[in-house]
């Protein structure tokens, strides 16, 4: 009962305390303003990449791009009209840059002539560091497994609503990742995690990546640092544009 009684008597002294102290301070505006350092400016025109952003590919090059197969050649996927498109057999591209936290931009649509079903139709993927694959598909009542549909985090967390356009529209995905970190010995000691907007609907938000995003078994985690950006051939002519990121 003592102790109680002493608690009580505590809270209110300080209660009394910070009042008497809050009534003593008289703020001004200015107080609580300051003017440096000044936020860089960033300038938008509609349709391109912001003023501060690095453009990966701007419809007339791969310049930015190599085969994932072979570093020392450049990605031989297909451009024409300023649009870029995938080469069967020819293999993933991925940047010569390599990122780490960044907000990427990109433009997807599956091929026109609809053909093939669930994973077999105008599948690709956008990969994070070269690791972490965001799903491109045509969803358009096309079933397959949710966590291996349109903007997914493939085969580990489906998107939180399924965004859908017929075959042969173009697609926007605007990606906010965060990297995972690791100390000097490796060890995980904090996850990477992503925010995905499928044609300005949010579909991940501050979404935990577990680990690599794995075909067959469960997420590896691998300590890495800085990686690139990812393009998949799997097959099917699915054509991109407008792609550019900004590091964070």
């Amino acid at each position: 009962m003592k102790q109680t009684c002493k608690t009580a008597l505590t809270t209110i002294l300080t209660l009394t305390l910070t009042n008497t102290l809050s009534a003593q301070t008289k703020f001004q505006p200015q107080d609580t303003e300051f003017y440096e350092p000044k936020s860089k400016v960033v300038s938008t025109t509609p349709n391109k990449a912001p003023s501060d952003a690095i453009v990966l590919f701007d419809g007339t090059n791969l310049s930015k791009w190599v085969s994932e197969n072979d570093s020392t050649k450049q990605a031989q996927w297909t451009v024409n009209n300023g649009i870029l498109t995938v080469k069967p057999g020819t293999g993933n591209i991925r940047t010569i840059e390599n990122f780490e936290d960044f907000q990427l931009h990109l433009e997807w649509k599956s091929p026109d002539v609809i053909k093939g079903e669930g994973q077999g139709r105008g599948n690709s993927g956008v990969f994070l560091q070269g690791k972490y694959e965001i799903q491109v598909l045509d969803n358009d009542n096309n079933p397959t497994y949710v966590n291996g549909q349109a903007a997914s985090l493939y085969k580990q967390r489906q998107p939180l609503v399924s965004v859908v356009k017929p075959a042969g529209q173009w697609h926007s995905y605007d990606i906010l990742y965060t990297a995972p970190r690791f100390n000097k010995n490796g060890i995980l000691i904090r996850k990477g995690t992503v925010t995905v907007l499928h044609n300005g609907v949010v579909v991940h938000y501050n979404t935990q990546i577990e680990g690599t995003t794995e075909y067959i078994g469960l997420p590896k985690v691998i300590a890495h640092g800085a990686g690139p950006i990812g393009l998949q051939d799997h097959g099917d002519l699915v054509s991109f544009r407008n792609i550019w990121i900004r590091p964070l």
